[in-house]
């Protein structure tokens, strides 16, 4: 189903490929848009025994195209360092696979804390219970993955 890595030398392990996703603080998702053009989108997230979380408007072109297939890649960089004498560049990154779709309720609650937690961390206990609560303006989108691939430059495989 999904195809297999052409430089396998290069893969990361799993483990590398969850620590990648769990230390990430942004990646780029991508989905099939209007009139079947890629619609790709950066934005922030958090990983969750084998899920990614982020939030978004109730409304919108991302939202849109994952109600009408929700299948998605999302894409983390995590390291991305130009060798301009060597003409290359030094690379990590991540790609999941999965089905998104939207979540509510608890798993809705849950996920905000997630993200609170991970991108508001000085914020005190009070605050980040406040802003969950107040979290329904808001969609969550979760990522089910169903596939990881993680691979890295050459010149960084030990």
């Amino acid at each position: 189903m999904f195809r297999k890595m052409r430089r396998n030398t290069q893969a990361l392990t799993y483990e590398e490929n969850i620590n990648i996703l769990k230390r990430g603080s942004y990646g780029i998702l991508a989905c099939l848009g209007d009139d079947g053009y890629p619609y790709a989108v950066p934005l922030n997230y958090v990983y969750s025994d084998n899920h990614l979380y982020m939030h978004c408007a109730k409304n919108g072109h991302k939202i849109d195209a994952i109600l009408n297939n929700p299948k998605v890649c999302f894409t983390v960089v995590d390291k991305d360092t130009i060798v301009s004498e060597q003409y290359t560049t030094h690379f990590r990154s991540v790609i999941a696979f999965g089905k998104a779709s939207t979540v509510e309720g608890e798993q809705h609650r849950t996920a905000l804390r997630l993200l609170i937690d991970k991108f508001c961390s000085e914020r005190d206990e009070q605050e980040k219970r406040d802003t969950v609560l107040q979290g329904d303006h808001a969609l969550t989108i979760v990522i089910d993955i169903e596939h990881l691939s993680g691979k890295q430059a050459k010149e960084l495989v030990p």
